[in-house]
């Protein structure tokens, strides 16, 4: 299988914690910009040659912006360009205000079947201080918007960790998602990342960061609320009802091949990962000129390795020991720590297969970091 990812660098606004790429002043060149996104696309097909188009995703920014004749025009150049399957999961990240009917039945018209809302929190007072553009009105209605127009598969977006965020209030915002009655929860951690408005707040103590004790406890209330109510905890930050885990992402934590098209895209071929110019102007430039601007790196074995490891143990999959001998010999020390982690009650080693336990998914990174070559 293979997946297809379009970077959309479109916002309305900045949120205070994004360092995504993006840009708030594109209604100049978005004509531009879409149409590089197709010639690219055009530019790029044989990237994917024999093999099967099972995802489509659409990433931003914000890729509910796109007027229905973009996102059909980006539409039809993939299925005209690449060998799409029959009912391939496509995905349009979406912000609740953006969720209109009459846009909505726009894009089913265009072949969206899955809809990731970010959604992020259920208090305005958080929507203000993450700067958002939506309100909690709108969070609680594109829902049954969505669903109403065809959507059966929806996912939504929700951040804990923020500052002065009590454990009741994350409780809160969680059972208030589950009314929902969507198909997917995606929770992620905030994250203070360099050169964003955060990262500004808490270098000049504006704000005081949640204490990593919290954000363990915001863990484990999002794993008790969400398993009970019927959601598998699939990977670190993802839940889903059966059969509707999200195929364009575990094909990334699987190692299977996918495009990025758009600027700052990562593409994977299973030899090398490249990523597009992080830069709207010089994006458009290279492709007009038939010479875009990107970066590469073949992986090494030790790459392969740790990659192997750290997006296995990050799912309920987990890591198959002879997969990572067929990269690299294991040594005596690994077993050796995979035994010191069973003993902390943060992994266990069945049939072959490492995975973490519910109390070792809190702290993912740094065991795979440990076990890293």
């Amino acid at each position: 299988m293979a997946g297809i990812y379009i970077h959309i660098p479109f916002c309305k606004k900045a949120c205070t914690y994004c360092d995504f790429h993006f840009s708030t002043t594109f209604e100049k060149y978005r004509t531009e910009m879409v149409q590089s996104i197709c010639s690219e696309l055009i530019f790029r097909k044989d990237t994917l040659q024999n093999q099967i188009v099972e995802t489509i995703y659409f990433g931003g920014g914000t890729p509910s912006l796109l007027t229905e004749e973009e996102l059909t025009q980006i539409l039809s150049t993939i299925h005209q360009n690449f060998n799409v399957q029959i009912g391939a999961e496509v995905t349009l990240e979406a912000n609740p205000d953006d969720v209109l009917k009459d846009k909505v039945q726009v894009w089913v018209k265009a072949g969206v079947n899955r809809l990731s809302i970010g959604l992020q929190s259920f208090h305005s007072e958080s929507l203000q201080w993450m700067n958002r553009a939506h309100t909690v009105e709108q969070s609680l209605a594109c829902i049954g918007i969505a669903q109403a127009a065809g959507i059966k598969n929806v996912s939504i977006d929700l951040i804990y960790g923020l500052p002065n965020m009590s454990n009741e209030v994350w409780r809160e915002e969680i059972r208030t998602a589950l009314k929902l009655r969507v198909q997917h929860i995606s929770a992620y951690c905030l994250t203070i990342e360099p050169n964003t408005v955060l990262s500004s707040w808490v270098k000049k103590e504006k704000i005081q960061p949640a204490s990593n004790e919290l954000q363990h406890e915001h863990f484990t209330i999002l794993q008790e609320e969400l398993v009970n109510e019927g959601f598998e905890h699939y990977e670190i930050s993802n839940f889903a009802l059966p059969n509707y885990i999200s195929k364009h992402n575990s094909s990334y934590w699987k190692g299977a091949h996918y495009l990025g098209v758009g600027p700052s895209a990562h593409s994977y071929d299973g030899k090398y990962r490249s990523w597009n110019i992080s830069n709207n102007q010089r994006y458009i430039k290279g492709i007009s000129c038939k010479q875009p601007e990107y970066d590469f790196e073949l992986l090494t074995k030790e790459n392969h390795f740790n990659e192997a490891l750290l997006t296995g143990l990050r799912t309920k999959w987990g890591v198959n020991i002879a997969v990572l001998e067929t990269i690299l010999p294991l040594h005596q020390e690994f077993y050796q720590q995979i035994e010191t982690l069973e003993n902390k009650g943060w992994a266990e080693l069945l049939e072959g297969v490492l995975y973490l336990t519910n109390e070792g998914k809190s702290w993912a990174d740094k065991i795979a970091q440990d076990l890293f070559v």
